[in-house]
């Protein structure tokens, strides 16, 4: 198992560097600068370059860069907030994205689980006809549309929580948000959880185990959940970054401060330490869950370890 473990986050590690690079690079040879402003001469362009080390060849600044993030260093902002360090940025974002996205995807996941759970323990009833009608909607229908009919409903006719984002009030106005966000992990986690358990409570292992006496909780819980886990952490995995970096659209929506509005405008004015910055936290958040994700395979299913060990 150390083994295996250790082989993993070695293949994370190179992945990381190899995405750091890619990043650079692209940001390097975009068209125009951080220093657009057509009040600025050549001369004041070349000694801004100067002072942050842009008149540097690539790759040094590559080396550099991957060094002071190796110190916790992103570097400073050059437009959005000038010479502000970029750890200040986050300091207050990172929080609330952060947040609001782990409540959308524990209230996703358990929601989707008690719905895919019922649903293919009442195969063929009203009940699976409903959890399946819930799951279509929530990934036919856009996050912003909860979110626009909560904001009018809800914030803005029975006024039961802030139609806005307030930081005094935090809970009630992450409400919203989160439930809009996490319709569709409700819904994918619902059709893979239901799917998944079909397929278990139909498998031979199964009938072996009902003949042997195992019933009821322990059958679902030890045997049929166990075995139908690995597709659900699959799709779960990718859900858990995209809800924690935020969404743009929501978040303008209740006016939440978070990193979604910050990367947007990051890469709209050329701040290429901010959006790399912020690249990099998705990457490093991305490439941890699916080490993770990986580490659990070989728990929950030794045959996995096994048979890589075998490759």
């Amino acid at each position: 198992m150390k083994k295996y473990i250790g082989k993993r986050i070695a293949i994370s590690l190179v992945t990381l560097l190899i995405i750091i690079l890619v990043l650079f690079l692209l940001l390097q040879f975009m068209p125009g600068s951080p220093f657009n402003d057509e009040k600025l001469t050549p001369e004041q362009i070349a000694i801004m370059s100067q002072k942050y080390g842009l008149d540097k060849p690539v790759i040094i600044r590559f080396f550099m860069y991957v060094k002071n993030l190796c110190q916790g260093d992103f570097g400073v902002s050059y437009v959005i907030a000038k010479d502000t360090p970029i750890t200040i940025l986050l300091k207050n974002r990172v929080p609330i994205s952060f947040g609001i996205g782990l409540e959308a995807v524990t209230f996703g996941a358990v929601i989707g689980l008690i719905l895919g759970i019922l649903a293919a323990l009442r195969h063929n009833s009203w009940l699976d006809t409903l959890c399946t009608v819930i799951s279509v909607l929530g990934v036919s229908l856009p996050s912003y549309v909860f979110a626009i009919a909560l904001a009018y409903f809800v914030g803005y006719k029975a006024q039961w929580l802030p139609l806005l984002y307030d930081g005094k009030q935090y809970f009630a106005s992450s409400i919203m948000p989160m439930i809009a966000l996490s319709m569709f992990t409700v819904a994918t986690v619902a059709r893979f959880t239901r799917t998944s358990l079909l397929e278990v409570l139909d498998s031979d292992y199964m009938l072996l185990a009902e003949s042997k006496g195992i019933t009821g909780r322990t059958l679902l819980t030890r045997h049929a959940m166990r075995n139908a886990l690995i597709p659900i952490i699959t799709v779960l995995a990718p859900l858990i970054v995209d809800l924690m970096i935020g969404s743009l659209v929501i978040e303008k929506i209740f006016s939440i401060p978070g990193i979604g509005s910050l990367m947007v405008s990051a890469i709209q004015s050329n701040d290429y330490n901010v959006t790399i910055a912020l690249a990099f936290i998705y990457s490093v958040m991305y490439i941890v869950l699916m080490l993770t994700v990986d580490i659990l395979y070989g728990i929950i299913d030794p045959r996995i370890r096994l048979t890589k060990k075998a490759d």
